[in-house]
């Protein structure tokens, strides 16, 4: 990679650049800002009122075409519930700017219980919702909740990976037990298990990592975290 003519030293590294057959332009402009400067943050009123504004005006809007003019099916229910899920997931974090981490992803993982619902009953799917929808849900909220215990107090950019990789491994393995007795009523495990043994190797590789300084201090130079 070359560096651009005005660099006087790496971005990266910052290894300063030593090049007497090419000088450093000074009087070229950096492509880069030199002055560190804040970009002024939006306001959360009008933020919130935005993007509700455009959820409602969305829900209105294809309301209003599905009950005058198409009228075949209810096909505004699909577009209404999908803009009050994405409403609890960007605009109730602002509203709710103290509601703690754990119910932020209760109400995340409501939402999208409330959104599948709509889906089951506009398609008399109850059965696979009860049976497989619900409980992914609950085990992807259960699992996120989970992660968030583990690393509130603060642990390494590593451990949080380890801790994201096990936790794919549960999910894959309890997502294809769901889908298995919801098919055929017993567990013949396959899929889940390759994807969660390789998913363990990687664990096992940061854990290596992990726990030797050294090495950990080459991995970090290298990809630059």
């Amino acid at each position: 990679m070359e560096l651009d003519p005005t660099a006087r030293s790496c971005p990266l590294c910052h290894t300063p650049v030593v090049n007497p057959a090419q000088p450093v332009r000074e009087d070229l402009p950096t492509p880069f800002p030199t002055e560190r400067q804040e970009v002024p943050p939006i306001s959360p009123r009008e933020s919130i009122l935005l993007c509700s504004s455009v959820l409602g005006v969305v829900s209105v809007c294809c309301g209003l075409l599905n009950l005058l003019f198409l009228r075949t099916a209810p096909w505004s229910l699909y577009v209404i519930g999908a803009c009050a899920m994405l409403w609890v997931w960007i605009v109730l974090p602002q509203v709710a700017s103290g509601l703690p981490v754990w119910g932020g992803i209760l109400a995340d993982a409501g939402a999208v219980a409330g959104y599948v619902a709509v889906i089951a009953a506009l398609s008399d799917g109850w059965s696979w919702y009860f049976a497989l929808a619900l409980p992914v849900v609950a085990i992807l909220a259960a699992l996120a909740c989970l992660y968030w215990l583990a690393v509130r107090r603060g642990r390494s950019y590593l451990s949080r990976i380890n801790l994201a990789l096990g936790s794919m491994g549960v999910f894959l393995l309890l997502l294809e037990l769901l889908i298995d007795l919801f098919l055929t009523g017993t567990y013949q495990p396959t899929w889940s298990v390759v994807a969660a043994a390789i998913l363990t190797v990687l664990l096992l590789l940061l854990l290596v990592v992990r726990f030797d300084p050294e090495l950990r201090e080459r991995v970090r130079k290298r990809f630059h975290f």
